[in-house]
């Protein structure tokens, strides 16, 4: 069942901090003279590039939940244990939400800011280390940085990159979602979860 208090917590905060990295990347670009926003504009085409890239990122994070080995159990452990309570809440509508916010800060800030600032390797860096829940997560996190900042090299626009952040991000909540209440259920069945509890 939805607790409505539990959903709206994580709504607002996670809106608030993936929002908060537009200001940061506002400001951080005032002082460094760098326009996170100057290669971001409209293209039919983006659109094309950004839905590609999120498939072929979806498709490699369906295989990882699938296939959990090594390293990537930890990460599967890690995203089901800290999102999967919270995500069981929200709606569908929830998650893109989140999902578009995240993927307009993250991309403003990393891509927009700090790739033409401190170059692609650097800025990657950075990436990864932001998504530093384990070695691992931040290793693949950089290398999904690395893919995002090549998309932005051959197209000129940051337009693809927020397309493939959101709609990967969003593709792989309702997965974790899934995932979660589909172990809930099976707590609440085999008697570890009292109903009040859900």
């Amino acid at each position: 069942m939805t607790d409505p208090a539990q959903r709206a917590d994580f709504l607002r905060l996670a809106v608030l901090f993936e929002s908060s990295l537009i200001a940061i990347a506002a400001g951080l670009g005032w002082v460094a003279g760098v326009n996170p926003a100057a290669a971001l504009f409209w293209q039919p085409e983006a659109l094309a590039w950004g839905a590609a890239g999120a498939l072929l990122l979806f498709a490699l994070f369906l295989i990882a939940i699938r296939y959990p080995v090594g390293p990537l159990d930890a990460i599967k452990s890690f995203l089901l244990g800290s999102l999967g309570p919270s995500i069981i809440h929200c709606r569908w509508y929830d998650l893109l939400l989140i999902s578009a916010v995240a993927g307009i800060g993250e991309e403003l800030l990393f891509r927009g800011l700090f790739q033409p600032w401190l170059g692609l390797w650097w800025s990657n860096i950075l990436f990864g280390l932001a998504h530093c829940v384990t070695p691992a997560y931040a290793l693949l996190a950089g290398a999904v940085g690395l893919f995002l900042g090549w998309m932005l090299q051959e197209t000129g626009n940051l337009l693809p990159e927020v397309v493939t952040h959101s709609l990967y991000d969003f593709l792989a909540f309702l997965v974790l979602a899934r995932i979660s209440r589909r172990g809930e259920r099976a707590a609440v069945q085999a008697g570890e979860l009292l109903p009040e509890q859900r």
